[in-house]
């Protein structure tokens, strides 16, 4: 029976993030959930996979359950397939970052670039006036990206301020449109391009497995596989698996 991944997050306030890392494990380990988890002050992010009950068990706990208390009301989910357990164990981390770019003023809660739904992106991206921005690291760029995108050649998430300071320009790049895996990068740099002076940045809601889910494969401007951040290494149109290896974390 294939087992079900849920990807997630959300950017919420969460000053209790510490003490509430032993009950998510403790719910994770009941549920037989596996995968990884990390926890900050700024939100919640993950990957897991587990029985289709057990994963929507803990969506409806996350969501609705008296642990967080209502403040994952928007959480950004995506479900997949895979064939095998995809993760060796439960890891659930207190990070001072969900997703690390370095700069502690830099709040997506707070101030984020313009979601541009799935079913809009083809059209935004053909646009001759606008920069297609690829914020991944360089190796998840060479195993696949969209048609004309920009690869800004970074080792680590971390290392996009360095990009964006040496490589884009407010007056010169005036929009730009951008995408990551399942969304959560671009939420960070959006928000920092945007503290930044530029004043029209898009984002691709729900990332590239998003749309891979949702766009047919003859009207795909994707090339390629989508890197995952498990041990199905890439994930094609309709989330399905192209590849098994070790996974590789940022």
């Amino acid at each position: 029976m294939p087992l079900k991944v849920a990807a997630f997050y959300q950017f919420a306030a969460l000053p209790d993030f510490r003490a509430l890392r032993e009950p998510l494990r403790a719910l994770c380990t009941d549920l037989d959930l596996k995968g990884s988890v990390l926890l900050a002050h700024e939100g919640i992010n993950g990957t897991i996979a587990g029985t289709a009950d057990g994963i929507d068990a803990f969506v409806v706990e996350l969501r609705q359950g008296s642990l967080f208390g209502g403040r994952l009301d928007n959480l950004e989910l995506k479900f997949s397939a895979a064939a095998e357990m995809p993760f060796q164990r439960l890891k659930v981390r207190l990070k001072k970052e969900i997703v690390t770019l370095g700069d502690s003023t830099i709040d997506p809660s707070r101030q984020v670039g313009t979601y541009v739904d799935v079913a809009d992106w083809n059209e935004l991206i053909t646009s001759p006036d606008i920069m297609v921005l690829d914020t991944r690291n360089a190796f998840e760029v060479a195993m696949g990206t969209f048609e004309g995108a920009v690869d800004p050649k970074i080792a680590s998430f971390g290392q996009f301020k360095d990009f964006a300071a040496q490589q884009l320009d407010p007056a010169k790049h005036r929009r730009i449109a951008m995408f990551c895996t399942g969304g959560i990068r671009c939420e960070k740099a959006s928000a920092y391009l945007l503290a930044q002076g530029f004043t029209e940045v898009y984002h691709l809601k729900g990332g590239i497995l998003r749309y891979l889910e949702e766009i047919p494969q003859q009207d795909s401007r994707w090339r390629g596989g989508c890197f995952v951040f498990d041990e199905r290494v890439a994930l094609g149109h309709g989330l399905h698996e192209r590849g098994h290896g070790d996974a590789v974390h940022e």
